[in-house]
């Protein structure tokens, strides 16, 4: 694939969709920390289920107004009439199933985030707060686990796939493509 730049990128990121470019050059695979950011990837993972990240990415400025910046507190606190504003909203991705489950997702990020301090400590334990790299799989041992832990927990459209992919973004797993500017 010929990038205007000349980087050799992964074949995923779509050379037409400046977007998406950036979200690969400067996103994925960087180890992230801050909480309310890990909260906003994992939100937008689990609408993403059964469509596609750039899908969901060219609604992203879309998602975060709507879900009021992607802060967990302000999240967890949506009721039914604002999760029917969400559902009448174009602009985001309509599924009330997935609607539902960001809110009781967030009220869960929040339990884990009063457990174990924040939800970065949490995540990067899973790995002694190092970045694994792999490629190649859509899940694997480590986010059958996460998977599980986070079902446990109450949290719903978090399967093993939708886990990995999470995991992925936010840099636990580094999966850039062998030949890409960015792989290890």
């Amino acid at each position: 694939m010929e990038w205007t730049d000349g980087k050799p990128r992964c074949r995923w990121a779509n050379p037409k969709n400046p977007a998406y470019i950036a979200y690969h050059d400067g996103e994925w695979g960087v180890p992230l920390h801050d909480d309310r950011a890990l909260f906003e990837l994992l939100i937008l993972e689990t609408f993403q289920a059964g469509l596609s990240w750039e899908c969901v990415l060219n609604k992203r400025p879309a998602f975060r107004q709507a879900f009021e910046g992607f802060y967990p507190g302000r999240v967890a606190a949506f009721g039914p009439e604002k999760r029917e504003e969400l559902a009448q909203n174009a602009a985001i991705i309509r599924n009330r199933r997935k609607i539902k489950a960001a809110v009781k997702n967030a009220a869960v990020f929040l339990d884990i985030q009063r457990e174990w301090g924040s939800f970065d400590a949490w995540l990067w334990h899973w790995t002694q707060g190092e970045p694994l790299i792999e490629y190649g799989p859509a899940s694997s041992p480590l986010s059958d686990e996460i998977s599980k832990d986070l079902k446990r927990r109450g949290m719903s459209f978090v399967g093993t796939t939708v886990v990995y992919a999470y995991l992925q973004a936010a840099g636990v797993i580094n999966a850039h493509e062998p030949g890409c500017f960015l792989a290890p």
